[in-house]
């Protein structure tokens, strides 16, 4: 695995900066919703940051010649997850231990996914614009999909969909075909809320439906669906401006009194909104807002297209989990049970984001060092 030669001054110090100042961010506000699990993920951060300079330093063009691999070790972990040796918590089995050591392969398929589509596209990129491609392209997805699906994890097949139609979008594919889309999607949304809301559904589960119905009625399921989300916007209003403090031990605090559970994980930006306050809050959004858009700035630069749809793919990744979360949190959209990116614990999502910017950092050197030849 050959490791390229690269000038210093071309590297993206800014995007690695603002990564790790999110990830200190997270971890000091792990460590006051649950002080056990910081010593891992300042563990994670370390190891992160090995990794990310390592994968920045190497050929991404010679890395994703091995697309037909990470697909296969993809779907195979996925479809672990489904078999005995696959871990079950609150209803969900979508962990594996494999060696004594527990993730959850869904986080990692986000990366994988867009490196597979980066190799085939770039390889096949002159059908691009052909209708049948783009279903090829859509077949390769099915199968991750429906192993993600069975888990039951709907909210990482709608960010896995997300990422997958910027990749196309990125790659050039026919603008008729994006408004087709669009005039199918936007319907369907508003028909799965429509059913929802009209008693027994015929395609959600029954926690779907109820996520839904408690995101729109909040007050009617205050004591089951909503009262985290509920109990989250409580939170976050009364850290007010600088918020009640870093750990603090005020007996009014939503966190201190046992009132939000997922603190460390799904629901990390409430202990942000309640110990740091708005501007604690708003420096997380933008640091998220930040990192997703130098992300889509290193695609624009790319010296070849499967260098624009890995910088893209992270890009959405990022950018699109981050407001997921945080909207989740303050009640803007429903509960999804999906990571702040670099914030949330856990260390398969943190190592798999620190690996997907390593990817964006090489994507980066290389457009320079192309650029620099090119003048």
């Amino acid at each position: 695995m050959p490791i390229k030669k690269y000038k210093l001054i071309d590297y993206d110090f800014m995007l690695v900066l603002m990564v790790i100042g999110l990830t200190i961010f997270g971890i000091m506000a792990i460590n006051s919703a649950e002080p056990g699990s910081s010593r891992k993920q300042i563990a994670g951060l370390i190891m992160g940051i090995v990794l990310m300079v390592f994968i920045s330093l190497l050929d991404y063009v010679f890395l994703i010649k091995l697309y037909i691999l990470f697909y296969i070790v993809n779907a195979v972990l996925l479809a672990l997850v489904l078999s005995p040796l696959g871990s079950s918590t609150n209803g969900a089995q979508r962990w594996i231990s494999l060696f004594g050591i527990t993730f959850q392969p869904s986080e990692a398929a986000k990366i994988l996914l867009i490196l597979f589509y980066a190799q085939f596209i770039m390889k096949y990129k002159d059908r691009v614009k052909n209708f049948g491609f783009v279903l090829i392209c859509l077949a390769f997805l099915v199968l991750p999909l429906a192993l993600i699906a069975a888990q039951p994890d709907l909210s990482t097949c709608i960010m896995v969909m997300t990422i997958f139609c910027v990749i196309m979008f990125v790659a050039g594919i026919n603008i008729k075909i994006v408004i087709a889309v669009l005039s199918v999607s936007i319907p369907a949304v508003l028909f799965v809320i429509y059913n929802a809301v009209q008693g027994e559904s015929s395609f959600l589960h029954d926690y779907q439906q109820r996520r839904i119905l408690a995101w729109l009625y909040p007050e009617d399921y205050a004591n089951s669906e909503a009262y985290q989300t509920l109990n989250s916007m409580m939170a976050i209003g009364s850290g007010q401006l600088y918020g009640k403090g870093y750990n603090t031990n005020e007996i009014s605090s939503v966190l201190n009194g046992g009132f939000i559970s997922e603190s460390p994980t799904d629901f990390i930006f409430t202990v942000i909104g309640e110990e740091f306050g708005f501007v604690g809050a708003c420096i997380v959004v933008v640091l998220v807002l930040l990192i997703s858009l130098e992300c889509f700035n290193v695609s624009m630069r790319a010296k070849d297209k499967a260098g624009e749809i890995i910088a893209a793919g992270v890009g959405a990744w990022i950018g699109f989990q981050g407001f997921i979360n945080i909207g989740v949190a303050t009640g803007v959209i429903p509960n999804t049970g999906i990571p702040l990116p670099f914030v949330s614990y856990g260390l398969t999502s943190l190592l798999s984001s620190f690996m997907g910017i390593g990817f964006v950092l090489n994507v980066r050197l290389q457009s320079n060092k192309y650029n620099f030849g090119r003048v």
